[in-house]
């Protein structure tokens, strides 16, 4: 792990028994992400779902979808998912998770740097039955950017008052 980044310690499921549907969470990061294996995308969701991506793009159904994860996992080398809590309510599941690669092809207009680039996420899992059905995450794309562009180090406009 790049010692600028958050040092919180990712979950490692040794030991944990999943409901079903953070297992299915769990696979989506950690086998399907982790590895940009598009062929779990029909295991994990059903075929029309809409999902709208941590960079902002929102896309319907498989083959949108698998374009998305081609596309991130080709301009970030090595693309991790590191998840830190997983939370169920009813049909939905919520995380906290940080997402990170090395920069190897042009994103938001900034060619690559080489760099290992993070930034955070929470998604909103939408069960209909055993699939998925919608899926928003919101992600910090303004750090992700920042870290393109070796800003990482800036310093925050706001401050507390002592």
């Amino acid at each position: 792990m790049n010692p600028t980044m958050d040092d919180e310690v990712p979950m490692t499921f040794e030991g944990y028994a999943l409901s079903p549907q953070k297992e299915i969470v769990r696979k989506f990061y950690k086998d399907m992400w982790d590895h940009a294996d598009v062929s779990l995308i029909p295991e994990i969701f059903h075929p029309d779902f809409t999902f709208r991506g941590s960079l902002g793009p929102t896309v319907v159904g498989h083959a949108q979808f698998a374009d998305y994860v081609r596309w991130v996992t080709a301009c970030l080398d090595n693309y991790t998912s590191d998840i830190f809590v997983m939370i169920e309510e009813g049909a939905k599941v919520s995380a906290k998770l940080r997402f990170h690669g090395i920069h190897r092809q042009s994103m938001f207009g900034h060619a690559a740097s080489g760099r290992h680039v993070w930034w955070n996420g929470a998604p909103i899992f939408t069960f209909e039955g055993p699939l998925v059905r919608d899926l928003w995450v919101l992600g910090d794309v303004y750090g992700l950017i920042n870290r393109i562009e070796d800003n990482a180090l800036a310093e925050p406009e706001f401050r507390t008052v002592a």
